[in-house]
This record gives C-alpha cells, structure tokens and sequence, in this order.
C-alpha cells in the first residue's frame, strides 16, 4: 500500500470546499474539477484534516495551518479590544483575490480562521442584497457594506451568518458564509 500524498495546499482547497458544497454543489463541483481532483480525492482530503484536527496528540491549530500550507504569505499584528494577535495570510490559487487568514493569539493559539480580501484587491461593491452573489464577497465585506448587522451562530464550526436589512426594500435578510466566503442568503429575521 502506497503512503497517501502530502496534505499540502491543494489538499486544503478540498477541505475548504468540501464543506461548502452543502449550500453551493455546482460551484464547488466546478472548482473541483478545475483543480483537477476527484470526488473522492475531496473527500478523502477532508477525512485527513478531520483526523488531524482530532488528534489526541496532534499539532496545534497554527502548526497544523504551517505544516498545511507553508509559511505564510504574510503576518500582521493585530490589536482586537485589549488584546493583540496575529493575523497570518495564505495565498490559495483557488480564490487569487482572497486569502486564508488565521488569527493567532499568544502562544499561537488559532482565534478565528476564514477566507478575507487580499491586501490590495478590489473588493466587490455592494449596495442591496441583490449584489450579494455566492463566493462574490467576505464576512468582514457584508458587515461594512450592511452595517449594522447582527451576528449569528452558524450551523457548523466553519459556518458564520449575518442578519441584514437591505437599504432599499428594507426587508430582513440572513446572509450565510463558510469559512468567510459568501454562500447564500435568505429571507430572514433582524
């Protein structure tokens, strides 16, 4: 029996889309292909991320994300309320204008883990939820563009939703992300 290959960047793309492909299977089943992975490689790419993430003895989350991906593209330190952190930026081929950031508190313990807009891309305006199209925008995006917003407990660890007004039919809505990317949105309660 041959030892499975590296868990390397291609390998985490599968991960992040494997569980995205609950709300968006063409898109996710587009991009897959585009990476040229099978249904299996996918699945078999997320059982090995599960397995590490619940490893009695395994890496940390930081060290899981280093040995994963590689060095980051870039640290930048953070000040959140009364506390500092890092936020660490991966470059994925998969989404060129966003990047994989972790947000690492002291002793690299992982905070928060998304997909945000690369320094310096452009990020998509958004004026009413019809704007609001899947994989189209950020967690961080919606909430400027919406504010105020209301976070809302997401139905999976990697999941996050917003609840929304939209300005020009002044109705409620519920935008829902996975890992930070836009994946759709709903009629919903503010």
């Amino acid at each position: 029996m041959t030892a499975p290959a590296p868990f390397g960047p291609l390998q985490f793309q599968l991960v992040l889309l494997r569980r995205m492909a609950d709300h968006q299977p063409d898109l996710v089943e587009d991009a897959r292909r585009g990476l040229g992975a099978s249904l299996a490689e996918m699945r078999g790419a997320n059982r090995r991320w599960q397995t590490m993430v619940r490893a009695p003895r395994g890496r940390g989350a930081l060290r899981r994300y280093r040995s994963a991906l590689g060095e980051p593209e870039s640290s930048v330190r953070r000040v959140v309320g009364d506390l500092e952190c890092d936020a660490l930026l991966w470059r994925l081929p998969l989404w060129p204008d966003l990047r994989f950031e972790v947000m690492a508190g002291p002793g690299g313990a992982v905070w928060n883990e998304w997909l945000v807009r690369a320094p310096g891309a452009p990020a998509p305006g958004l004026r009413t939820v019809r704007d609001l199209r899947p994989w189209s925008c950020t967690v961080d995006e919606v909430a400027r563009a919406f504010a105020p917003v209301r976070p809302m407990e997401g139905s999976a660890p990697t999941r996050w939703a917003l609840a929304l007004t939209d300005p020009v039919d002044r109705l409620p809505y519920v935008a829902e992300f996975t890992w930070g990317l836009l994946q759709r949105v709903l009629p919903g309660r503010v």
